[in-house]
């Protein structure tokens, strides 16, 4: 130990040490300019934390690793900060991750890769010894990515089990359809904004810290990160209970005005002030005490690098995969300067339906069509086609918002149905209440699928390798009406339409 780093890190105020003062001041120059490389996502997670509920909580997770790397400095100026080669491995494997998201057009991998990217180069400019001391600040940093909400559906069913026994435990005669509630004359949505994801979520990331400040030992961390997570999802089942019961003895203007309130200001507040105390009697760590020994990181380190050397090839590997998305971009798929619905044997063209008008939502795309048709029964089915000549950030053929059922729609999905030559289905509703159901199928280089996971696969293939750039999305509907089934008349209407593949291709242009 040098006399000066004893010195500093002894020191009432504690004050940067001759040799971190290279290293730190390259890792801030190497970060910021990493981030104006990649200024587009940067900006993307930035809007995000500002303007989505559910994501809030991630505005906090930058301040809380500034504090938890204070909470370390004594031990940190115990060590030395040294330049290291195979840091440079884990910008890279951020950088692949990067250009794979940005290929396949799946945000959550771009903005993985870009955290991994900046924490390669604590890694790499630091060095490991630093690096096990800031192990958990540095794993932490993976709360800035927005994730998560595939937890909605199994949430929604969660608080849809919870409050349906209960309403029966008290005597409302409620039924469930879906997400939908129905208790006498009054129905109730259980929609995404109310499943508790976003509270689950905050409390994952609450969780763990309070884990990791406040115990020592494993059994104690998973038990309480467990209770930090299960509590929230019975809690919200009992506010949707509350809400419906609320609304049964008053009524639904009542109960959903206090539910908003009670919601967002005081209950889950109280959940969490709750877990908290229920976990303070097994707390077996001080907040202030040493995060790690100094004297056990200390060790050999192999593969040296001067600090600006290191900084300069992380900086260049991390160029290196936006030059790569910068090559590919130009791939696209020439489009024809029209398109038309196709004519139909036994099947006319008719208005669009006004008792409920619907329409799939695909934001930026260069080709979109919607019709309507009926046959000499008398059943109507609407036909949609939609063609992107290439996908990127804003033109995307799946995504969160984006297909059948749009963000904050006037239209709900209530469940999915069984597939129907190979698309898949789902049945829909509105106020009304009208119900639809959709078919929906995607042309993506040369598969036709319906699952939106192999749109994202098809769609990495065909940006990094080449190959027909076009992607289609193509939805049957049919209304329910009294007399009538959806199903029958959407089956006939693909039967005589044909290949799906044709159509899709047609449309983009590659077929006659």
């Amino acid at each position: 130990m040098t006399p000066s780093v004893a010195t500093a890190a002894t020191r009432e105020g504690w004050t940067i040490v001759p040799a971190w003062r290279r290293p730190l001041a390259t890792l801030a120059v190497v970060a910021v300019l990493i981030l104006l490389l990649f200024a587009r996502d940067s900006a993307a997670l930035s809007q995000i934390y500002w303007t989505s509920t559910t994501f809030g909580h991630c505005l906090f997770v930058a301040p809380v690793i500034g504090w938890l790397v204070w909470q370390r400095r004594r031990e940190l100026a115990r060590l030395t900060p040294q330049g290291w080669a195979p840091g440079l491995a884990i910008v890279a494997i951020g950088g692949s991750g990067w250009l794979v998201g940005d290929a396949a057009g799946v945000a959550l991998a771009r903005h993985f890769g870009l955290v991994m990217m900046l924490q390669g180069i604590v890694v790499t400019l630091l060095g490991p010894n630093v690096a096990r001391g800031l192990l958990f600040p540095l794993g932490y940093a993976f709360f800035l990515i927005p994730f998560g909400e595939g937890l909605e559906p199994p949430l929604q069913d969660a608080t849809v089990w919870i409050a349906m026994h209960l309403l029966h435990l008290v005597g409302v005669p409620a039924t469930v359809d879906g997400v939908l509630i129905t208790a006498g004359p009054m129905y109730f949505e259980v929609a995404e904004a109310c499943s508790g994801a976003k509270f689950v979520i905050a409390m994952f990331a609450y969780g763990v810290l309070v884990a990791n400040v406040c115990y020592r030992t494993w059994p104690r961390r998973v038990a309480f990160l467990a209770m930090a997570l299960v509590v929230p999802v019975i809690a919200n089942g009992l506010r949707a209970f509350g809400t419906i019961w609320a609304a049964w003895l008053t009524s639904v203007e009542q109960a959903t005005g206090l539910d908003h309130v009670v919601y967002g200001w005081v209950f889950f507040g109280l959940v969490m002030a709750g877990v908290m105390a229920i976990g303070w009697r097994w707390f077996d760590r001080a907040p202030d005490a040493p995060a790690f020994d100094p004297e056990r990181l200390r060790r050999p380190i192999r593969w040296r690098l001067d600090p600006i050397v290191a900084g300069a090839l992380a900086l260049a590997l991390a160029a290196l995969f936006s030059a790569w998305s910068a090559g590919i971009a130009g791939r696209t798929q020439q489009l024809p300067a029209r398109i038309d619905l196709p004519q139909i044997a036994g099947w006319t063209r008719a208005p669009i339906s006004t008792r409920a008008p619907w329409a799939p939502y695909y934001p930026g795309a260069d080709h979109y069509l919607l019709g309507r048709y009926v046959d000499a029964a008398g059943d109507a089915v609407d036909l949609s086609v939609a063609v992107y000549g290439d996908q990127r950030e804003g033109r995307e053929l799946v995504g969160f918002g984006i297909g059948v059922v749009r963000e904050d729609d006037r239209w709900v999905k209530v469940d999915d149905r069984p597939a129907l030559f190979g698309a898949g289905i789902v049945r829909i509703t509105a106020a009304g209440p009208v119900e639809r159901q959709v078919a929906t199928w995607y042309r993506i280089a040369d598969m036709t699928t319906a699952d939106p996971r192999m749109v994202k696969i098809e769609t990495l293939k065909a940006r990094l390798f080449g190959g027909p750039q076009r992607a289609v999305a193509v939805h049957v509907s049919a209304e329910a009406l009294p007399g009538r089934d959806p199903r029958m008349a959407m089956a006939r209407f693909v039967a005589a339409l044909g290949s799906i593949d044709r159509l899709a291709d047609r449309s983009a242009g590659m077929a006659d």
